[in-house]
């Protein structure tokens, strides 16, 4: 009798029940908010990590602060890596709305296991590598294999570039990142400008724009602009090379001046700006572990170089390995020894400043 009293009554209150539906729809948007929330915090963390391994901000991040951004990154806190580490970053000409082009900049970031202070490695995209399941092509060109088309997949692109890296250098790349021209530009202005000082004038073939030699404060599209020219330069491509490393170098006294890890309200800005459009690559070094080392760093001014190459082939466009220097460059770099090797090349290091 109770029972049939219990399904009548609820029988009676069912048509005053709320619909599921809206319930539902308000909790999936709380929940979809949340991720996105994570996913900010998380690529806020990549950011500052990567820019903080080039050097800004450094004398300004302590221990406790490090402990902090642990939260954010949500990765497991673990002792502070020793041993010489290898980033590797890739500067990409393209934006998520459409494909991706190849690779324009291919730097490994070496820091010394003594953290005197950070190495800028030009690796030349126009140079012959194996690329495994493609045979021989251009460096700039294992992200595109990687990454497939139509609709290509980036942090394949990065694992397969990185892949390539690690083979040419023998040496073990321990974190990384994609970075395309919209996020550059949007880093540049976030900063309000780099100051690039140029060994020579430029002239765009994209805008027109001309850049004098000397000394220069640029915005963020006019950055993108001269990190894009290699038509029309003496060197080509390796002069491209040489202008990233001075944007590089650049971005990286401009952020420090500015104490950008130091403040809670820039670091969310760079969030924002590079969320959608980073991609980071590296298991072995927890980004925790990568900003530990940043207070030990005895320098942030950076020693550009580039791997020493021969003339291009006979169908020049591609490069290859100076046989006579590229070695020794390569086992200095394997073992750590890049100071002594600059000692003893002052003419092999490029101007970043």
């Amino acid at each position: 009798m109770i029972e049939d009293e219990l399904r009548a009554a609820f029988a009676r209150h069912e048509t005053l029940t709320p619909p599921a539906g809206p319930l539902r729809s308000a909790i999936d948007r709380l929940a979809a908010a949340r991720r996105r929330r994570r996913l900010r915090l998380r690529a806020g963390g990549a950011a500052l990590a990567l820019l903080g391994v080039l050097g800004i901000g450094v004398p300004q991040l302590t221990p406790d602060r490090v402990a902090e951004d642990a939260t954010l990154l949500a990765e497991p806190a673990g002792p502070a890596p020793t041993d010489a580490l290898n980033i590797l970053l890739l500067g990409v000409d393209g934006a998520a709305e459409r494909p991706y082009r190849l690779a324009d900049s291919v730097l490994l970031v070496h820091i010394p296991a003594d953290r005197s202070r950070p190495y800028l490695i030009s690796l030349p995209r126009d140079l012959a590598v194996p690329i495994p399941g493609h045979g021989t092509d251009k460096l700039n060109a294992a992200f595109l294999h990687g990454a497939g088309e139509p609709r290509p997949d980036l942090k394949r692109g990065y694992d397969l570039t990185r892949r390539v890296v690690a083979d040419l250098t023998g040496v073990r790349v321990d974190a990384g990142a994609m970075l395309t021209y919209p996020v550059l530009r949007r880093l540049t202005d976030e900063v309000d400008g780099v100051e690039v000082c140029l060994p020579r004038e430029v002239r765009s073939l994209h805008t027109k724009r001309v850049f004098p030699g000397g000394c220069q404060r640029l915005d963020g599209a006019a950055s993108v602009d001269l990190l894009r020219q290699r038509r029309g330069l003496p060197e080509g491509g390796l002069d491209r090379d040489r202008h990233a490393q001075l944007f590089a170098a650049g971005l990286i006294r401009r952020a420090g001046e500015q104490g950008v890890l130091t403040n809670p309200v820039r670091i969310l800005a760079l969030a924002d700006i590079v969320g959608a459009n980073l991609v980071v690559g590296g298991e072995d070094l927890p980004l925790v572990d990568l900003l530990k080392v940043l207070p030990d760093l005895g320098s942030v001014d950076p020693v550009g170089l580039s791997l020493p190459v021969g003339p291009p082939d006979d169908l020049g466009w591609r490069l290859s390995p100076d046989p006579e220097e590229a070695p020794a460059f390569l086992a200095a770099l394997r073992e750590d020894r890049l100071a002594q090797w600059v000692a003893q090349h002052p003419d092999q290091v490029n101007r970043t400043r």
